[in-house]
């Protein structure tokens, strides 16, 4: 998946599509480390239709399962639509991240983000948050549950 801005981020870093360009050294640096999930934790377009639906994603558990139940008014938007998916995925992974203990983020060539947990399984998030998007399932809360108790 191309994702424009790590594309960029990638480039003004010396990167281009290396792998793990991003991560590279992280496990070594924290404060890279830091850096790269702040990048993946925006998830802006996200934020907004959560803030206007009176929801304020606080990068916790119970904010995945409070998104599973807002209405997919988004789907009313086929341009919209695959970029709202692609800030749940992010947004997820950043929850999982952030609240499960090992759990980091792995950057594969072309700058696809993925989640690694300490048991070495990689959850695609993107494509989950895209899937939720599109079609509601699996649920976020879910996908989560999976992940903290692997």
């Amino acid at each position: 998946m191309n994702i424009p801005f790590l594309d960029n981020w990638l480039k003004r870093h010396g990167g281009e599509h290396e792998e793990n360009a991003l991560t590279a050294g992280s496990e070594n640096d924290p404060e890279r480390a830091a850096a790269v999930a702040e990048l993946l934790s925006e998830c802006e377009l996200l934020r907004v239709r959560a803030g206007q639906a009176g929801l304020e994603l606080d990068d916790s558990p119970a904010s995945l399962g409070a998104l599973d139940q807002l209405p997919p008014r988004w789907r009313d938007d086929p341009e919209e639509l695959p970029w709202l998916g692609n800030d749940a995925g992010l947004y997820l992974g950043t929850v999982i991240v952030r609240t499960v203990p090992g759990a980091t983020w792995h950057i594969w060539p072309g700058g696809h983000p993925v989640v690694r947990l300490v048991s070495g399984r990689e959850i695609g998030v993107v494509e989950a948050g895209l899937d939720w998007a599109v079609t509601g399932a699996p649920q976020l809360s879910q996908v989560y549950a999976e992940a903290a108790e692997a």
